[in-house]
């Protein structure tokens, strides 16, 4: 995971979040799978939600934005859809159906899936964002 850009980590706002049903599935892939990471880029069909890969299966560069770790896994983006979601802040959830293809959730019957919401003005001054 050389040479990938990082955003300023601010423990007080984070930049993406999971709610607990995320995270109990990060929970189950991690145990059958080993370490894991996120990619969110802004492609078509499998490319908008956020993948699940083993940590080194994919691999990140300079054109990929660490978000920060949601169940001790961390979660990158590409730096193009970042332009678009840098005001929001991410909330991986999960949902019932079949994730991407190379996504490690597929088989349980699950999904991880994206919600949004738009950073308040203070949130944005504290990220340097305005």
């Amino acid at each position: 995971m050389r040479g990938m850009s990082k955003m300023d980590k601010n423990p007080a706002v984070p930049k993406v979040v999971a709610t607990d049903a995320a995270l109990e599935l990060i929970r189950v892939v991690r145990a059958k799978h080993g370490p894991v990471m996120f990619h969110q880029s802004g492609g078509c069909c499998d490319g908008s939600s956020p993948m699940c890969y083993p940590i080194g299966e994919f691999l990140v560069g300079d054109s990929d934005v660490l978000m920060g770790e949601i169940g001790g896994a961390p979660f990158y983006m590409s730096k193009a859809q970042y332009e678009y979601w840098k005001y929001t802040q991410l909330i991986i959830d999960v949902v019932p159906g079949r994730g991407g293809m190379f996504s490690l959730e597929g088989p349980e019957g699950k999904r991880f899936l994206t919600r949004s919401r738009v950073f308040t003005q203070e949130e944005m001054q504290t990220l340097g964002l305005m």
